[in-house]
């Protein structure tokens, strides 16, 4: 995407007049203005108004929702040129939103339904959804308006505001999350030698970061993965792009039930729960109280002040990295261990679980359509896999030499729990989920509100109840499923492969095919042997050992 925006959030409302289209400039506090048309808005708004709309097909909420979950605050207040998740929530309107404006352009605006009937209409021929949005290049918000029904975007104008630092935060805060607490298992899984793999997953996935880039500057129109997706395959793509991203959401949120069982009752090992005859031992308690913990930010109408919060993800990785070297280095537990070279029959579950510390991508399209300066996402993108790359390994290295073959699923669980930095390390890791499980598992939700039936838009049980099931699933599963280092495994074997490595050559050369060289395709094609490998060896090897897990 090589257009920008203003820097200010739009709100564009469909109107019965002809031949007249007007945009207003919304800002926080303030009524909206009336800017008038540009002169050479019209010839601009004709350039961008190419076949094709990649906005209007399940899902429509994924921009924004993304946004909220992976960005950190911009100086403006806004997240990666996104209103809150109030003005993007069919289910969860701002009131104020619904005191200044109308409800035709409240629906307009803010369901992310899929087309109803009324919506249903054809568009004039090479119309795309982005020629109702204002013209880009413009500083002062003026729209063109079509005189004919259409279809008014779901996806509110990007706003290009993100420096340089900002993007780095916010693609660390991506990348550098709980997958750092298993990289010392993850060494003890592989061996020594394993860890050349997650060097080679970390060059494989800054390559296939600057592909996404390459496909969203194919055509105007492509700002998300999804939207990716269907440029390159289709609707059926779209929809199984957005599923697959979704699903590895949502295993997120399993994990941090998983997490939070784990580290509460180390802290707390003879919690228990016994009535009527119904008994919880710690590990079950704790996580039934992280549920219920988390259940109400998960009904927030407006998620901006947990966006904000959990923009210190990046700082509590680094906090929680720190206090390892401290109990190592000045608490003088030593690093007693050699390792072992390498253990074959254990490298699947290693590779797995290296894959998924790059587990990035599907916000990277995000990040990139964010940036005052486009130029800069590679240097962005180098940086942030070179920083986490360097905190995975050394937390690797030290772990694994600290711990031995005695190293558990996350090395939290292996520091001596009588020491201060144990206990702050401990209590970080428990307390960074709660900022982050809601911000997860709302685009997941959203999705799914998006097939509500228009004549339940208002009502706020439909969404209430969505959101309850998917919580307390994620429970039910973080129960039969207690074992943190095995899911890790599985996630990063079977999804993070496919949307890490997989998809974005498969879409690469689907879209730009007859303009790649030689080289791209031969590196794609290898890309893909090693996504596909790695995800069969990884997925099989994963699932083998939770059966069997679960058996004994």
């Amino acid at each position: 995407m090589k257009n920008s925006v203003s820097d200010h959030s739009f709100y564009i409302e469909s109107e019965e007049e002809e031949d007249e289209e007007k945009v207003f400039n919304r800002n926080e506090g303030e009524e909206d203005e009336d800017d008038g048309n540009d002169s050479d808005s019209s010839a601009e708004n004709q350039r961008q108004n190419q076949p094709g709309s990649y906005n209007t097909s399940w899902p429509q909420s994924y921009r924004q929702s993304i946004d909220l979950y992976s960005s950190v605050p911009s100086p403006s207040l806004t997240f990666l040129g996104t209103p809150t998740l109030s003005r993007l929530n069919s289910s969860f309107l701002s009131s104020s939103l619904t005191r200044r404006h109308t409800p035709e352009s409240l629906s307009a605006l803010t369901k992310p339904l899929l087309p109803t009937v009324a919506d249903e209409k054809p568009q004039p021929q090479g119309r795309s959804s982005h020629s109702l949005l204002p013209p880009i290049p413009s500083k002062t918000s003026s729209i063109i308006k079509d005189s004919k029904p259409s279809h008014i975007s779901h996806e509110l104008p990007i706003s290009r505001q993100s420096s340089y630092a900002q993007a780095v935060l916010n693609g660390m805060n991506v990348l550098c999350g709980v997958g750092i607490l298993s990289t010392p298992y993850a060494a003890k899984e592989g061996g020594w030698i394993g860890l050349s793999i997650l060097i080679i997953f970390g060059v494989l996935s800054f390559y296939t970061g600057l592909l996404l880039r390459y496909c969203l500057d194919s055509e105007p129109g492509l700002e998300t993965y999804p939207d990716i997706g269907q440029a390159a395959f289709g609707t059926a793509g779209r929809i199984a792009i957005s599923i697959i991203l979704y699903v590895e959401l949502y295993a997120c949120c399993v994990e941090y039930i998983i997490l939070e069982g784990d580290n509460l009752s180390s802290l707390f090992p003879n919690a228990h729960l016994s009535f009527g005859g119904f008994y919880l031992n710690s590990h079950h308690l704790f996580a039934l109280m992280t549920t219920l913990a988390v259940l109400p930010t998960v009904w927030l109408r407006d998620l901006s002040v947990l966006s904000y919060i959990s923009a210190g993800g990046v700082i509590a990785s680094v906090l929680v990295v720190l206090c390892l070297f401290w109990v190592g280095l000045v608490d003088e537990v030593g690093f007693h261990s050699r390792g072992t070279t390498l253990n074959l029959g254990t490298l699947p579950v290693a590779i797995g679980l290296y894959g998924y510390c790059y587990s990035g991508h599907a916000v990277f399209p995000n990040i990139y359509t964010s940036m005052a300066k486009p130029n800069q996402y590679p240097k962005v993108l180098l940086t942030c896999f070179i920083i986490c790359t360097l905190l995975y390994a050394g937390v690797a290295v030290m772990g694994y030499t600290m711990f031995g073959e005695s190293t558990l699923s996350q090395f939290t669980l292996n520091m001596p729990q009588d020491l201060i930095a144990t206990k702050i390390a401990v209590w970080t890791t428990v307390v960074n989920p709660f900022t982050k499980y809601a911000l997860t598992i709302s685009p997941v939700a959203l999705s799914l509100e998006e097939l509500i039936p228009s004549n339940h838009l208002k009502s706020h049980v439909y969404a209430i109840c969505i959101r309850t099931a998917l919580v307390f699933s994620t429970l039910f599963v973080g129960l039969a499923i207690p074992f943190f280092g095995l899911v890790m495994s599985l996630i990063g074997s079977l999804l993070t492969m496919l949307v890490t490595l997989i998809l974005p050559c498969a879409c690469f050369l689907r879209i730009l095919r007859g303009k790649v060289t030689r080289s791209q395709v031969a590196l794609c094609i290898l890309i893909l042997v090693v996504g596909v490998t790695s995800s069969a060896i990884g997925t099989y090897s994963a699932l083998s050992k939770i059966v069997e897990s679960l058996r004994s």
